[in-house]
């Protein structure tokens, strides 16, 4: 999380860090519809996150191809095509509200999709045609999106919607997501802004708790975390995350799941408490 790469470091990072040159951010929004953001720039390279379209990022560096910086939603730092990026604005209008709403060159639903946008994507609304959206990259059935403002109530009602969606190692989309990316896309659609990884939430979302003696105390909501991995208290005895263990979004009894996780030598460390939105 901290823009500081090869002597190269972020303006206002100058007198906190030692660097050869320090540089303005130059401010743009990704135009892809999806885009890993690698440690290094590297197409074959490994990723820890992922952006979505309408995501606002922070460019520092660029060479040839790649470009260097950090999102400005959760301070992750990586690589990414310059490709992805495009202009700053106009400012975000709309959220996608869906699961995924297909990207269409025009107002029709018989029409050869672009492709599609995931869940989380912000997109900016420029004027309706029928019942489709007309935005920058094409068109979308406006009952797919929401007011950029209107908000989730409850962050596990929104993660319960994406049971069955695949696990994916740095994935941030409803193709594929890991753990830590299930307890940020859900917060943030309740408006509850939260960190990228598990360490970084488990440091910093509610508030701790102690870690309850028996599965029917935890409340709805409650976070769990062990090493490497967060889990959201479903209720009534159930845990739902993210999890290599069934490489998908799965909801299983929470006792069961104590039990296999600490019996891989990983027992509960960490339980904390959402604070309402």
């Amino acid at each position: 999380m901290t823009p500081l790469r090869d002597g190269v470091a972020a303006l206002h990072l100058q007198g906190q860090v030692e660097a050869g040159r320090f540089v303005a951010a130059e401010p743009y929004r990704i135009r892809a519809l999806t885009v890993p953001l690698r440690r290094t720039p590297d197409p074959t390279g490994p990723f820890d996150t992922e952006l979505l379209h309408g995501e606002a990022f922070d460019l520092y560096w660029r060479a040839g191809e790649w470009g260097w910086g950090q999102a400005r939603r959760d301070g992750y730092v990586g690589y990414l095509p310059i490709t992805a990026l495009g202009p700053d604005g106009p400012e975000p209008t709309h959220r996608v509200r869906d699961l995924r709403a297909f990207l269409y060159p025009g107002p029709s639903i018989k029409a050869t999709p672009l492709g599609h946008l995931p869940f989380g994507a912000e997109c900016t609304v420029l004027d309706m045609d029928g019942r489709f959206a007309r935005i920058e990259a094409g068109h979308v059935f406006a009952d797919h999106l929401g007011p950029l403002d209107a908000f989730d109530a409850d962050p596990v009602a929104v993660a319960e919607r994406l049971i069955g969606i695949p696990y994916l190692w740095g994935g941030k989309s409803t193709l594929g997501l890991d753990c830590s990316a299930l307890v940020q896309t859900a917060c943030h659609a309740c408006d509850i802004p939260a960190l990228r990884d598990s360490d970084m939430q488990e440091q910093s979302l509610g508030r701790a708790i102690n870690i309850p003696d028996e599965p029917g105390l935890y409340e709805r909501g409650d976070l769990l975390f062990w090493p490497g991995h967060v889990a959201f208290a479903q209720g009534e005895g159930r845990l739902l995350h993210a999890t290599g263990a069934f490489m998908k979004v799965v909801s299983e009894p929470l006792d069961t799941a104590l039990a296999r996780i600490a019996g891989q030598g990983h027992p509960l460390r960490t339980v904390r408490r959402l604070s309402k939105p």
